[in-house]
Parts: C-alpha cells; sequence; structure tokens
C-alpha cells in the first residue's frame, strides 16, 4: 500500500512557501479557490510563449490551439467519465455557463411549469434559475435543507414534485458547510419523467471523482480555479440536449457542440492550464496509490481528505465555544468534503478571521454567496460564519496548528 504523498504535492505549489511573520501560512482559502501546481503555470506560460493565437487560421500556432483545446476537452471528458470530449463546453466560469444555460433552457417552458431549487446552494445555481422561471411565469420551489445538519434529504424532495416540474437544480457539495447531496438519489426519483436535473459540482471538484454516468444528471458544471486550474468555468451536458437546444449566439454560429455554447474568443491559455491541473492530478494518484486513471487520484486525495476531516473534527470537540454547522459525526465522514463551518461565542466571524490572518492562518467569513443557507441557520445578522477548507495540499500538522490558533481565539 502506497502513502500518500504528501511532501510531493507540497513540493509543486511554490505557493506553500509562503510565510506571515516568520509563521508558515496555512491556505485554508481553497473554498474560495485553490492554489496552483507549477504544471498549471507551466503550461500557461508555455502556451503565450509558444502557441499564443485565436482558432481558425492556416498556420502553425493556430493548428496548436485547436489542438490544445481538443486535448483538453478530452481530459475533461476523462475527468467527468463523460461518452465524448463534444460534450465539454468552456466558458468564463460556472455562474456565467449557468445564466446561459438556464435562459436556453426556460425557452422550454411553459408558464405553468415548475422549478425546484435548494437552501443549501451557491446562489450562482439559485438566481439564474429563479430569474429565468420569473420571465417565464414559471412557479419556483424550494428544497429545504435540514438545519440541524445542513443536509438535503430525498424524502423532502419527493413532496415537491409535480407533472409540471421541469428541473431541479442541486449542488454535489456544499460550499459553505461541506455537506455531499445524494445527486444519483435524486436523478433516480425523477427517472422516466422527464425532469433535467442541473448539478452544481463546483465545491465537489477537487475533493472526489465525479461520474456523470452513475450520477445520471443532464448537465454539471464547474469552475478550474477550485480544481487546482485557472480561472475558467466547464459545462459538461448529455449531447442530446447540447444539440437540441437553441443557444444564444452572435453570427455566423456553429451548428453542432460544443462550439455552439462558446461564446466570443475563449480563455486558450486557461485551457492549456486546466490540462495540466488534470496532469497533476494523474501523477498524484500514480504516486499515492499507482493509478494511472482520474479515478484512482481522485479515490486517493479523497482518503487522504478524509484523515485530515477526523483530525480536524476530533481537535474540534475540545474547543467548547467553537460551535460546528453541519454534518460533525464522525462515522459520515464520507458525506461531506473537508469544508467546515463553524461559530466562535462572542466573536464576529471577520473578527475572528482577522485573527487568524494575523498568525498566518487564511479563512473566510460570511456567507460565501450561499445566503439561503445562512439566513436558515439564524446567522445572517450576525457575519455568518467562519469557514475553514481543508484539501489534498495540506498536512495533519497545519490541521492541528489551526486547532490550536482557534483555541487562542
Amino acid at each position: 500500500m502506497h502513502a500518500f504523498p504528501i511532501e510531493w504535492v507540497r513540493s509543486q505549489f511554490p505557493s506553500l512557501e509562503l510565510s506571515v511573520d516568520g509563521r508558515p501560512a496555512i491556505f485554508l482559502d481553497a473554498p474560495g479557490g485553490t492554489q496552483v501546481p507549477i504544471g498549471v503555470t507551466r503550461a500557461v506560460r508555455d502556451y503565450y510563449r509558444k502557441n499564443n493565437s485565436n482558432v481558425g487560421g492556416r498556420f502553425v500556432t493556430s493548428k496548436n490551439t485547436v489542438e490544445i483545446v481538443y486535448r483538453t476537452r478530452t481530459a475533461l471528458a476523462d475527468f467527468f467519465h463523460s461518452n465524448r470530449p463534444e460534450e465539454i463546453v468552456f466558458g468564463q466560469n460556472m455562474t456565467s455557463l449557468t445564466f446561459s444555460l438556464s435562459r436556453a433552457i426556460a425557452k422550454t417552458w411553459d408558464p405553468d411549469s415548475e422549478i425546484i431549487v435548494t437552501s443549501l446552494d451557491h446562489d450562482a445555481n439559485i438566481s439564474p434559475w429563479k430569474l429565468a422561471a420569473a420571465d417565464r411565469g414559471c412557479t419556483v420551489r424550494t428544497w429545504e435543507m435540514r438545519t440541524e445538519d445542513c443536509t438535503l434529504r430525498i424524502e423532502d424532495l419527493r413532496p415537491l414534485i409535480s407533472e409540471k416540474t421541469c428541473l431541479i437544480a442541486v449542488t454535489l457539495a456544499s460550499n459553505a458547510v461541506g455537506s455531499i447531496v445524494d445527486v444519483a438519489g435524486v436523478v433516480e426519483l425523477v427517472a422516466g419523467t422527464g425532469i433535467k436535473v442541473f448539478v452544481d459540482a463546483v465545491h465537489f471538484a477537487p475533493h472526489g471523482h465525479i461520474d456523470v454516468q452513475k450520477l445520471g444528471c443532464d448537465f454539471l458544471v464547474c469552475s478550474a480555479y477550485k480544481f487546482f486550474g485557472p480561472h475558467i468555468g466547464v459545462l459538461w451536458g448529455k449531447y442530446q440536449w447540447l444539440d437540441e437546444l437553441e443557444a444564444y449566439k452572435v453570427r455566423p454560429s456553429p451548428a453542432m457542440p460544443p462550439e455552439k455554447w462558446e461564446t466570443g474568443t475563449q480563455s486558450f491559455e486557461s485551457i492549456a492550464g486546466i490540462s495540466g491541473a488534470l496532469d497533476y492530478l494523474k501523477e498524484t494518484g500514480y504516486k499515492a496509490n499507482g493509478s494511472c486513471g482520474i479515478g484512482g487520484a481522485m479515490e486517493a486525495i479523497q482518503e487522504y481528505e478524509s484523515d485530515l476531516s477526523l483530525r480536524f473534527l476530533d481537535g474540534l470537540q475540545d474547543l467548547k465555544r467553537a460551535t460546528l454547522f453541519g454534518l460533525g459525526n464522525q462515522d459520515h465522514i464520507r458525506r461531506r468534503v473537508p469544508t467546515f463551518a463553524i461559530g466562535i461565542e462572542g466573536l464576529h466571524p471577520d473578527e475572528a478571521a482577522e485573527k487568524l490572518a494575523g498568525r498566518g492562518i487564511f479563512v473566510w467569513s460570511g456567507n460565501f454567496y450561499a445566503a439561503d443557507l445562512i439566513e436558515r441557520l439564524g446567522l445572517a445578522d450576525s457575519g455568518g460564519v467562519l469557514r475553514l477548507g481543508f484539501t489534498h495540499y495540506h498536512t495533519i500538522e497545519e490541521v492541528d496548528r489551526t486547532i490550536d490558533a482557534l483555541a487562542m481565539l
């Protein structure tokens, strides 16, 4: 059995060498964007140095750019376990892609149609659908999370579904509290009804294997800067829907996916950077367990991160003034990613974040656009929560140092 190659992993992230007042920095800001390995910066640099061009030209740099785009689509198809690279669409970010697709899908809705969103999601998977529904005169229903553990239960979704339901928008993992949602269970519930399932996988992507075949969803979207890549969004969609739906596009417009859905000139340097991120992940998997595939790599990462989560939850139990929002049962560790939302009695989240920053520990405070979730927890008027996000480049020692710093607060 291979040990997780944490020393090699950390050597791939030069930013982790940063110190604050003599203390090594701990980047627990990963939920807002992970750090980037050297393979990504090298890929972006090499693109600018050797291949910088638009597509459609007869010359070598343009042809190379086309090849880079296709190679990255193919790698992402493997990352998502997609049927074909033509199901991969690039965009500015997850939010922009969701707004674009929601507008196109909404054209197929009748005024009496209903859609379902959740109170667990980032607002980027709520507002686009609410606005699209308002444009069409449709009804929006909300699948409410259980506030006691910040989870979504299938039994709470079932009564919301009717013959008028046409779409369910749901996250794969909460960006605020880390809860993982049973998306496959959602798809199974609506099988054969024609209801489409749109999944926000932004927060889950760096933590586990995404398999759209097993999930069974119709669309899935994420942003590469959340899984160690550049700032660019990625959409996966079933080819049938990408082909049939009408895209909002300037003339002349390619008739076939995926270019049909890509507006303007793409960020080709960022697309090259995605390949660098995926190559890094596969190399991590090979060093961790001998796996040559992305699935094995993400399984190794998830296993290692589970150890980090268990260590953090164990240490958190000794902090009497700290409250965890979300799943805290160590037996349910595979039902969450290592993102933790906490409150500290008598201390505003912003003040706590400021104090931790002074100790070289970078965390977020607020609602992180999970506004409905924070409101349901009754924390909207008190500054939200303190969010700490671990990922596979963190160490057990950093978990312990974080617990010690929280104890000092």
